[in-house]
């Protein structure tokens, strides 16, 4: 693969991870569309999208989606809904961001893995933002929406966990997607009662399916195999700072000095993490499975 050809992919794929946050939030500015429905047609549209390159471009057989990683993934996308009900789109992608990798390198240390002196500084200096971000103040972001929003990220750290080795990544992503759509279709109907629906909403769900999660991954795995772990982990960073970006840009969002801070303490310590020559490969983990978001 060209250099031109892989920052142009991953770029995209950066671009398309940013997107979910983006969409998920305009629905709700813009639309009517309920946070329950939002999920259900998010991951449908994923799975059908996915398949159908899975289908299209044959490849690997082996590896298949399970019922443990499907509610990890759908535990992930329903929290991420129902948290950007009222988050800022940069606070929210930026508190995911943070938990997942906090639980991803924090599993890694409970399985006996060691990090330098230079990884644990990284470590706390991450969590110290999180910290910092949510202690109460004006410019605190909703402590309902944030507890939603960093369950989403440990549920999707476990989901990327769980992905390790268990075969051709488009191909498992594609039946997770597919067996949490029960789990998905079940939540819309237990909050039947608050169903909202309207086809710019629906529009802006399965664009985030479709588009920014499935077509996103199919991206990211045909970039990742010319990169090495630790540069596929770091430029990951760029996705919190890109739906900044494009909150402001489209969202008329504003970033404050508290976020500003809060997103510099947690980006660069995990880079710090990320980066030391001496870390780890289980910490971050080499697969795409667990190098997506």
């Amino acid at each position: 693969m060209s250099h031109l050809r892989k920052i142009a992919l991953t770029t995209l794929a950066m671009i398309a991870f940013a997107g979910n946050s983006l969409l998920c939030r305009a629905a709700f500015n813009h639309t009517s569309i309920d946070a329950a429905s939002f999920t259900a047609i998010r991951l449908v549209s994923g799975a059908g999208t996915l398949w159908l390159v899975v289908r299209m471009k044959g490849g690997s057989h082996t590896g298949e989606g399970n019922w443990m990683s499907a509610f990890a993934l759908f535990a992930y996308a329903a929290g991420f809904s129902f948290a950007y009900l009222s988050l800022p789109a940069a606070t929210g992608a930026l508190l995911l961001f943070g938990a997942v990798q906090t639980t991803m390198i924090g599993y890694g240390i409970w399985v006996g893995e060691r990090l330098r002196r230079r990884q644990l500084v990284g470590l706390a200096l991450a969590f110290g933002g999180l910290v910092g971000l949510l202690l109460p103040g004006l410019t605190a972001p909703p402590l309902y929406g944030s507890v939603l929003m960093l369950g989403a990220g440990v549920a999707w750290g476990v989901y990327s966990l769980r992905g390790k080795g268990v075969g051709d990544p488009s191909r498992v992503t594609a039946g997770n997607f597919l067996l949490s759509v029960p789990f998905a279709v079940t939540l819309s109907l237990l909050m039947l009662n608050n169903t909202s629906l309207d086809n710019v909403g629906i529009w802006y769900a399965t664009l985030s399916g479709a588009l920014a999660s499935g077509i996103g991954y199919v991206i990211w795995y045909a970039a990742l195999p010319a990169m090495k772990a630790t540069t596929a982990a770091t430029v990951q960073l760029t996705v919190p700072v890109i739906t900044a970006l494009g909150g402001v840009a489209f969202l008329g969002e504003p970033i404050t000095l508290r976020m500003a801070v809060a997103a510099v303490a947690i980006l660069g310590g995990i880079a710090l993490v990320i980066l030391d020559k001496q870390h780890t490969k289980g910490v971050l983990g080499t697969t795409p499975e667990n190098l997506s978001r």
